[in-house]
């Protein structure tokens, strides 16, 4: 009773199924052409800026500090200082967006430009200000909390954002 495939033969022929890959192909297609049109606009929020060795001739004793340099310490009983003043804790990190933001607002209105960058007119004057804050925590603190401070830092607007290396006291 089965279907036989010629004239008398003993063998009976079944269906064979044939895929139609056309659709697959053309579903790849866009998916690839969605994604090479994505990949250009991916955020590149968290660039690495190593620094340059110091010059081994130069004489360290009489370099003077930058006035307008930004230290936000944390210290492990999660409490935040900018340079030297009480900014808050790790969990509410409110006040030193403030103060930040505050520090910030005054150097526009003051015109304290990042040193070499008084004179350069191709760049807005945003971008000239000193916004570089530096971010100092003992190796002991959870990471998610360092990322609270920095989150913090970077919605007052500074730019960039540098981790010190140096080991606080545990």
């Amino acid at each position: 009773m089965g279907l036989s495939a010629g004239g008398g033969g003993k063998k009976s022929a079944t269906a064979v199924p044939y895929i139609n890959v056309t659709p697959l192909i053309d579903v790849l297609l866009v998916l690839l052409i969605i994604f090479m049109v994505i990949t250009p606009l991916k955020p590149t929020r968290f660039k690495a800026l190593v620094p340059e060795e110091p010059d081994p001739n130069m004489d360290m004793t009489n370099v003077k500090p930058n006035p307008l340099t930004l230290v936000v310490s944390v210290d492990n009983s999660l409490g935040i200082k900018l340079n030297t003043d009480s900014a808050g804790s790790v969990n509410d990190p409110a006040p030193l967006a403030t103060r930040l933001s505050s520090i910030f607002a005054e150097r526009r209105n003051n015109r304290a430009y990042k040193p070499g960058y008084e004179n350069r007119l191709d760049l807005t004057e945003a971008e000239r200000i000193e916004k570089t804050v530096f971010v100092k925590a003992p190796r002991s603190l959870p990471y998610g909390d360092v990322v609270k401070v920095i989150d913090a830092i970077k919605g007052a607007g500074a730019n960039p954002v540098g981790l010190q290396i140096d080991d606080l006291a545990q």
